[in-house]
């Protein structure tokens, strides 16, 4: 997701997005243990998405 979209986003809707990403990482990791994940680029495409998030958070708090 671009940066650019996010930034249209209620602060509401952002925290549901990073909850969701997190959970989306967190069975993306225990996949990848089984050896089940087919992309595991998967992964580390669902962290950058969180850090994005993290980032306007932060930047609607100021």
């Amino acid at each position: 997701m671009k940066f650019s979209e996010l930034k249209n986003k209620k602060e509401g809707e952002l925290k549901k997005m990073l909850e969701e990403s997190r959970k989306k990482v967190r069975s993306l990791r225990f996949e990848l243990a089984r050896g089940k994940v087919k992309n595991p680029k998967e992964i580390q495409k669902n962290k950058r998405i969180i850090a994005k998030i993290l980032t306007l958070l932060c930047q609607k708090e100021d």
